[in-house]
C-alpha cells in the first residue's frame, strides 16, 4: 500500500510540477549542446511575406462582430496580403447579413448548423493562400499576430503555429476567471518549453495557424477539431511552434457552471482523441512528441484524476495503520491534503463573490477540472456529447 501511495503521489507531482522542472533541464541541455554544435535550420528567405487567410467559423456572434472585424483589419501586416473568410453556418441572429456589409470579407453561410468542424471543412475549399490562421469570433488578436506567425513559418519544419491564449483579468474575479487565468498562464509556460525542446503538443482554437497544404479532413464527430488538426500535423513529422507574441484575448466564463460545460466537452474530446490517435504514443513513430504528449496531456487526462481519487483514502489507511503518529510523514501529508480541500471548499463558498483573494480559487479550480474529466469520460462512453458547441456565457 505504501508503494502504491508514493506512485500516485509521484504521478500527481510529475504532471503538475515535475514535468515543468524536467522540461527546464532538458531545454537547458539542448541549448548548451546547440551552442557548441550549432544545427543549421532549414529556413525560407528572410523576406518571406506570403498571403494569409484569417479564418473565422462563427455561430451567432453578432455581439462580437464589430470588435472582431475592427481588430482583424488593424493587424500589422500588408492589407493586400490578408484575406478574410467567415463561415456562419446555422447562425440566425443576423450575423451573416451584418458581415456582408463590410468590404473585403468573404462570407459563406448555410442555414443548417453542423458543428464547427464541418464549417471548417466546408470553408477550407475557399482558402487559396499558403497559410491559414484560425481564430474564434469572440477573441481579440494581438497587433503583431500575423507577423509573428509568418516569422515562425520561415522554418520549413514548422507545419503549425500555436498562438497564446490570454484571459482578461480583473481585480475582483469569480472562480472561473481566476482559476482559468492561472491555468492558462501555467499552460503557456509549459507550451513555451515544449516548443523549445521539440514541439508544442497541439493547439487551441482561439488562435492557431497551419500550412494550407497540410490540412486534412478529420472525422465529422470530432470534438476537439483544433487540437486534432494540429496534432495530426505533428504526427506527420512537422513541428508545432508556440508563438507567445501572437495571442488571443477573451473573457472567462461568467461563472463556474458555464465553465463546467466547457470543461466537460473538452474532457470528452480528450478521451476521443486519446483512443482515436493512440499511435501518437508510439515513440518509434513520433519520437520526442510521444514523450511530450504522454507527459503533458495523457497524464492529466487519465492518470491524475484516477490518482486523486485514490490518494486520500490510501493516505487515510496509512495514517490509521501507523496509529495517527503526529511525526509520521503520512500524517503530515494527510494534513496537507485536508488543507488543500479546505481551501477548495472556501473557494466554492466564495465562488461568485467579488473578492481579491484569488489564491483561494486555484485549488478549487484544479479539483473542479479533475471532476470535469470524470464527467467527460462518462459522456464520451455514452456518446452523448454533441459536435455542436454549446457556447459558455462569458463575462
Amino acid at each position: 500500500m505504501e508503494v502504491f501511495f508514493w506512485i500516485i503521489v509521484g504521478i500527481v507531482f510529475y504532471s503538475y510540477i515535475g514535468y515543468g522542472i524536467l522540461l527546464i533541464f532538458l531545454v537547458l541541455i539542448k541549448e548548451v549542446v546547440y551552442y557548441f554544435i550549432p544545427k543549421k535550420k532549414a529556413l525560407l528567405n528572410s523576406n518571406y511575406q506570403p498571403e494569409v487567410t484569417l479564418f473565422v467559423a462563427a455561430y451567432n456572434e453578432i455581439e462580437n462582430i464589430e470588435n472582431k472585424v475592427r481588430n482583424s483589419f488593424s493587424l500589422d501586416y500588408p492589407k493586400n496580403k490578408v484575406k478574410h473568410i467567415w463561415i456562419t453556418d446555422g447562425s440566425n441572429d443576423g450575423s451573416p447579413e451584418l458581415l456582408k456589409t463590410y468590404d473585403n470579407i468573404e462570407v459563406y453561410h448555410e442555414d443548417k448548423r453542423a458543428g464547427k468542424i464541418n464549417a471548417m471543412k466546408r470553408g477550407m475549399q475557399f482558402v487559396k493562400t499558403p497559410i491559414v490562421i484560425f481564430s474564434d469570433g469572440n477573441t481579440i488578436l494581438s497587433h503583431e499576430t500575423i507577423k509573428e506567425i509568418v516569422k515562425a513559418f520561415e522554418d520549413i519544419d514548422v507545419g503549425c503555429v500555436s498562438g497564446e491564449k490570454k484571459i482578461y483579468q480583473k481585480n475582483k474575479d469569480v472562480a472561473s476567471s481566476a482559476g482559468e487565468g492561472f491555468y492558462w498562464k501555467y499552460e503557456s509556460f509549459l507550451k513555451k518549453l515544449d516548443s523549445k525542446l521539440y514541439s508544442t503538443v497541439g493547439a487551441a482554437g482561439e488562435l492557431f495557424a497551419i500550412r494550407t497544404s497540410l490540412f486534412e479532413e478529420v472525422e465529422q464527430d470530432t470534438l476537439l477539431d483544433d487540437f486534432v488538426i494540429s496534432l495530426r500535423i505533428a504526427k506527420k513529422g512537422y513541428k508545432i511552434k508556440y508563438c507567445p507574441k501572437a495571442y488571443a484575448s477573451e473573457t472567462a466564463s461568467i461563472n463556474i457552471k458555464e465553465e463546467l460545460k466547457r470543461k466537460v466537452r473538452i474532457a470528452s474530446g480528450a478521451f476521443q482523441t486519446f483512443f482515436r490517435d493512440f499511435d501518437i504514443l508510439n515513440p518509434f513513430k513520433t519520437k520526442i512528441l510521444s514523450f511530450q504528449y504522454f507527459s503533458h496531456k495523457v497524464m492529466r487526462w487519465i492518470f491524475v484524476p484516477l490518482s486523486l481519487l485514490f490518494l486520500f483514502p490510501t493516505n487515510l489507511y496509512l495514517v490509521n495503520k501507523n496509529g495517527f503518529d503526529y511525526y509520521n510523514v503520512y500524517t503530515y501529508f494527510m494534513e496537507f491534503q485536508l488543507l488543500i480541500y479546505l481551501i477548495a471548499i472556501v473557494g466554492w463558498i466564495l465562488e461568485n463573490q467579488k473578492i481579491r483573494i484569488k489564491l483561494l480559487f486555484i485549488p478549487y479550480y484544479i479539483i473542479f477540472m479533475n471532476f470535469a474529466m470524470f464527467l467527460g469520460f462518462f459522456k464520451y462512453l455514452r456518446k452523448t456529447q454533441s459536435v455542436n458547441w454549446e457556447r459558455a456565457k462569458r463575462a
